[in-house]
């Protein structure tokens, strides 16, 4: 019996799959770019996936590319950049009979990371066949007049306020190191009004506040082991009782580990809405949105991926078996 089931998912890895490669050449490194895209495609190749290759470049409308994409019958969708390109993709996936893949050429590579998929090119490229299909919660976020689907958190406050310039930093503009301390030194708290579910919290005063979806945030930051991104939740926290001070600390340490502190609030909900006076910016996914307020509503398990053998945090134990199915079967 074994023999034979060995024998079917062999057939099954062998017969052509056909895929949208989305290659952004700016992520990561970009004089990598040429050498990497030769490596996935010879990956593809010999993984038996027929790729159409879409070049990323600053004008790309990548729902675009996708819808047409899924139209036309394909249905594996396959980013080869950073967190931001996965971002760009995933308002077009959203309930969609396709899946994503993920390799890994960005910056940070949160959302990978987060989904067991910490390997190089050839690793990433075999769990487009070889790895699990999840569908996982997506949470959509309204601030003013944006709107905006995201996989790991949105934020308002000093997270918001350190963003960009964070961001910057870690693309090399070291000079801005001066912008961001300053930034941090001179940020101030605002009162929130805060709506878990439709039920009124009490007025609080906070420097910053986390929407999860995700429990790793940024450049690998655990918030908390117990958030999951298939629990149909999403995990508010609200630095409420924290100087700046303590935050940082909070911060760095965490990096080594769990840490715990009574100064964070931690809730979990479906729908939260927010305002904040003096009016916060918003930001989702590393998009600024707005200020001032935002509504935010998860979608459960709205959303295909392939993921890694390894997951961490509450959703380990809620993943599904390995699928013997690869996304153009299933």
């Amino acid at each position: 019996m074994k023999l034979h089931l060995s024998r079917k998912l062999k057939t099954a890895f062998r017969r052509p799959i056909r895929a949208k490669l989305i290659f952004n050449p700016g992520s990561g490194q970009p004089g990598e770019s040429p050498q990497q895209l030769m490596e996935i495609l010879l990956e593809m190749q010999n993984r038996h996936i027929l790729s159409e290759v879409y070049i990323v470049h600053p004008g790309s409308r990548l729902e675009s590319v996708v819808r047409r994409a899924i139209r036309s019958g394909i249905k594996l969708i396959v980013v080869a950049g950073g967190d931001g390109t996965i971002d760009a993709v995933v308002g077009a996936m959203i309930g969609k009979d396709a899946t994503l893949g993920i390799i890994p050429t960005g910056t940070r590579n949160n959302v990978a990371f987060n989904l067991g998929i910490t390997g190089k090119i050839a690793n990433s490229v075999a769990l487009l066949r070889q790895g699990r299909r999840l569908k996982i919660d997506v949470g959509r976020v309204h601030s003013g007049h944006s709107r905006h689907w995201f996989l790991e958190v949105a934020a308002l406050g000093l997270l918001t306020d350190l963003y960009p310039i964070s961001d910057d930093i870690q693309h090399g503009k070291l000079t801005l190191m001066g912008e961001l301390l300053s930034t941090f030194v001179s940020a101030a708290p605002s009162r929130l009004r805060v709506s878990l579910d439709g039920r009124k919290q009490p007025e609080t005063s906070a420097h910053m506040m986390v929407i999860t979806n995700m429990p790793y945030l940024g450049p690998h930051f655990r918030i908390s082991p117990n958030v999951s991104f298939r629990d149909g939740h999403l995990d508010v926290f609200t630095f409420s009782e924290m100087t700046k001070l303590n935050m940082l600390s909070y911060a760095v340490f965490s990096r080594g580990g769990v840490v715990e502190n009574a100064g964070i609030n931690h809730y979990r909900a479906n729908h939260v809405a927010i305002v904040s006076k003096p009016p916060m910016p918003v930001l989702a996914d590393g998009i600024l949105l707005g200020q001032g307020s935002l509504s935010v509503h998860v979608h459960r398990r709205a959303m295909a991926v392939m993921v890694g053998a390894k997951l961490t945090g509450r959703h380990a134990s809620t993943a599904v078996h390995k699928s013997k199915r690869t996304p153009d079967e299933s």
